[in-house]
């Protein structure tokens, strides 16, 4: 008995540091809605917000377990178990609903990036500071190319040659000096009418990225999976000793 306990609670504590890691894909998930509130696809709108409960009662699950293996309660036990099928279960109709609409999802993304670019100023929001994040550090251009910034209004209406800072391409500086403009810190100077700038668009970065770090990905689904499958194995068989063992009184 005392074995399985040790191994429940090995299994609880797992699962309870595997739902940290999600936490960060929580987040960001918690902030898509904000990011397109009036656009947002239904079925991946519901599907983050699935994501995001899951990660959260992971978390709270994974101490219950703990308590119900340490002091053999069957009930609490119980509960657990029955708590574990229910978040596999979100978890595969969460991941079903982006596999399944993600073409609806790249277009719609494609239309709300567009707005957010159009209306693009000064960084003044968690939105625009995001997808600067996302230029300097993926090194991409708009969602297309950088020509998706030609209808931003500020770049639009400026009489000299302006770009985003953060799609700034080091490499070309020689070729192709910039400066930063004083009347909007997110904005470059060019030289000349070429923007230095990265040539490829973030969609193709981010599909690269999600490509090459799949395996990953998947791993730690996998390990998850697994891990809530052990706690769901573990569970019913002490649930099961605890009722073998006729010398000691069911606790309720």
């Amino acid at each position: 008995m005392h074995h399985i306990t040790a191994l429940l609670i090995t299994a609880h504590s797992a699962h309870s540091a595997s739902a940290l890691r999600p936490q960060g894909f929580a987040h960001a998930a918690a902030g898509l809605p904000s990011c397109v509130p009036e656009h947002n696809v239904t079925s991946v709108k519901v599907a983050c917000y699935i994501l995001v409960a899951v990660g959260a009662f992971s978390m709270l699950m994974g101490f219950v377990g703990c308590v119900g293996a340490i002091y053999e309660i069957r009930c609490v036990l119980g509960l657990y178990f029955t708590c574990l099928v229910l978040i596999l279960i979100a978890q595969i109709v969460a991941g079903s609903l982006i596999y399944f609409q993600k073409e609806e999802l790249h277009n719609e993304m494609s239309k709300v990036i567009g707005e957010v670019l159009e209306g693009y100023s000064n960084n003044s929001t968690s939105t625009e500071r995001a997808w600067s994040f996302v230029q300097k550090n993926m090194e991409c251009c708009g969602w297309t190319d950088h020509e998706d910034w030609k209808v931003n209004q500020v770049i639009k209406n400026s009489s000299e040659v302006l770009f985003p800072c953060s799609c700034h391409n080091v490499s070309m500086t020689d070729l192709n000096p910039a400066e930063s403009d004083p009347e909007n810190s997110w904005l470059c100077k060019s030289k000349t009418a070429d923007w230095p700038v990265y040539s490829t668009g973030c969609s193709k970065s981010v599909e690269s990225w999600l490509l090459t770090n799949i395996g990953v990905v998947l791993g730690i689904c996998v390990a998850v999976a697994f891990i809530e499958l052990l706690g769901m194995v573990l569970s019913v068989c002490m649930c099961r000793n605890f009722q073998e063992d006729y010398s000691k009184v069911p606790k309720y």
